[in-house]
C-alpha cells in the first residue's frame, strides 16, 4: 500500500512538472504577456478622497490584471509615512515593478533608493518624483498645459484678447509638495499676467504669488476657509466678484460652499468657477451653473499609457515616450508620456463625457 501510495505521488508529480513546462516561458497564443503569470505591480496611489485617483487605480489594476500581472494597488489616504510604507512593504513583497502617484515624493526618496537597489524600475503616475534618480518614466498630461487650457478658457470667456475687462479675479494653486501644481500654475500665468499687468484682470486681494494662493493636499476644506477669508476681506463692500480661479475640481467644492455660505447665487452673482479632473460631481455642477468649467483628463487613457510603460519594461524592452526635455526632478530629467487634456463645460460635456463612454447619462441626473 505503501509502494503504491509512493507511485501515485510520483506520477502526480510528473504531470505537474509536464504541465508546469507547458505553461512556462513562450509568448505564443493563449499565454499572459506575462509570462509566467508571476510578474507583480506594486501601484500606490495617494488618496481615495477624490473620485479620480479610486478611478485611477481601478483601471490601472483591471487593465495589468488583463495582462496576467498579480496587482497590489494601495492608497495612503494622503497619509505621508503610510505611502512610504506601502512602498516599502510591495518592495519587501516581491514586486517587479512600481507605479507611483505620489502625496509628497521628497518623503519617498530613500524608498526609492531601495526600489533601485532591488532593480525594480519605477514609473512615476501623474506625479513627478522629484530628487531622485531612481524613476525609469513618467506618464502624466501635460500638467502645464491644463493650466493653459484653464487660461485661454478665462481669457475668451471674458474677452479679454478683445480688451473687455477690468474684471476682478482670485486665484488658487495646488499642492506645494506636488510639481505638477507648480506647472500647472505656470500655464495658468503665462496666459492671463498680461491681463492683470494691464489691468483688465484685477486681483483686490494682491494674492497671486505660488506661495500664497497654493493649497496644501489640493485640500477642498482649505480653499473653502481661504475663499471665506478672501470675501470677508476684500469683497463686503458690494464689490463684484467676476471669476475664480481653481486648479482642481475639490478645490472648486470648496469655493462654491464658501460663495455660498457668503450669500451669493447661481444665476444672480456668481462668479467664473474653473476647475481639473471631471470628477462626477463637478460636471453636475457644471451643468447646474454651480462650476464653469473643468479640465477633462481621460483616466483611461492614462492608465492605458502607463500599462504599456509597465509591459514594456517589465519584457526588457523601451516604452513610447514623447517628452524628454520637460520634466527635470533635480536629479535626472524623466523620460515622459504626455496625454492631452482637454477643457469642458455645459457646451462639450455630453460630447467628451457621455458619447466617449465616461460617464454614463443617468449618473449627470
Amino acid at each position: 500500500m505503501f509502494k503504491l501510495k509512493k507511485l501515485v505521488a510520483a506520477a502526480l508529480a510528473g504531470v505537474m512538472m509536464i504541465a508546469a513546462a507547458g505553461c512556462g516561458g513562450g509568448t505564443s497564443a493563449g499565454n499572459s504577456p506575462a509570462g509566467d503569470g508571476h510578474k507583480r505591480v506594486g501601484v500606490a496611489m495617494p488618496t481615495q478622497s477624490s473620485q479620480r485617483w479610486i478611478q485611477d487605480g481601478a483601471n490601472m489594476k483591471e487593465k495589468l490584471e488583463a495582462l496576467g500581472y498579480e496587482v497590489d494597488l494601495q492608497y495612503a489616504e494622503d497619509d505621508v509615512q503610510a505611502q512610504v510604507s506601502q512602498i516599502e512593504n510591495m518592495i519587501t513583497n516581491g514586486a517587479n515593478c512600481l507605479v507611483v502617484a505620489s502625496i509628497d515624493s521628497s518623503a519617498l526618496v530613500n524608498a526609492l533608493e531601495q526600489a533601485k537597489a532591488n532593480n525594480i524600475p519605477v514609473i512615476a503616475y501623474d506625479r513627478l518624483l522629484m530628487d531622485t534618480d531612481s524613476v525609469s518614466y513618467y506618464a502624466t498630461f501635460d500638467n502645464k498645459g491644463v493650466g493653459t487650457l484653464i487660461g485661454k478658457y478665462v481669457e475668451k470667456q471674458l474677452g479679454l484678447a478683445e480688451g473687455k475687462g477690468p474684471y476682478n479675479v482670485e486665484f488658487f494653486a495646488g499642492s506645494p509638495d506636488d510639481n505638477n501644481a507648480h506647472f500647472l500654475n505656470d500655464g495658468v500665468f503665462e496666459v492671463l499676467k498680461k491681463y492683470i499687468d494691464n489691468g483688465q484682470l484685477v486681483v483686490p486681494s494682491k494674492q497671486t504669488d505660488f506661495d500664497t494662493i497654493c493649497t496644501l493636499r489640493w485640500s477642498q476644506e482649505t480653499a473653502q476657509r481661504r475663499m471665506e477669508d478672501l470675501i470677508s476681506g476684500y469683497y463686503t463692500d458690494g464689490k463684484k466678484l467676476d471669476a475664480v480661479i481653481s486648479p482642481f475640481d475639490g478645490i472648486s467644492y470648496g469655493i462654491a460652499a464658501a460663495l455660498e455660505g457668503a450669500g451669493y447665487q447661481v444665476g444672480k452673482n456668481w462668479p467664473l468657477i474653473t476647475g481639473q479632473d471631471a470628477e462626477l460631481m463637478a460636471t453636475k455642477n457644471i451643468i447646474s451653473g454651480k462650476q464653469t468649467m473643468t479640465v477633462f483628463k481621460d483616466t483611461r487613457t492614462l492608465a492605458d499609457k502607463c500599462v504599456t510603460m509597465v509591459q514594456a519594461v517589465l519584457e526588457g524592452k523601451t516604452p513610447e515616450i514623447n517628452d524628454t526635455k520637460s520634466y527635470d526632478n533635480h536629479k535626472l530629467v524623466v523620460p515622459s508620456y504626455l496625454c492631452t487634456p482637454v477643457a469642458v463645460d455645459k457646451t462639450n460635456y455630453q460630447k467628451e463625457l457621455v458619447d466617449s463612454g465616461y460617464y454614463k447619462a443617468d449618473q449627470l441626473k
